[in-house]
């Protein structure tokens, strides 16, 4: 697989292993935490409006 110049890619395998989510479902929490003004609980719900049941502290961990 080539890579391109100045695009980070996360072999989505590895980018999850050891977690109980899914590359996808991490990296959208992150992604919404950092570009939104929203808590931890209310990323929490954010997600669980998506189908993804996840605690706050988990969230925050």
């Amino acid at each position: 697989m080539a890579r391109r110049r100045g695009v980070a890619s996360v072999r989505p395998d590895l980018a999850s292993k050891g977690r109980q989510f899914t590359a996808e479902m991490i990296l959208w929490a992150v992604g919404w935490y950092l570009m939104f003004p929203v808590s931890h609980r209310d990323l929490a719900l954010m997600l669980a409006d998506r189908g993804v049941e996840v605690a706050h502290t988990t969230v925050f961990r």
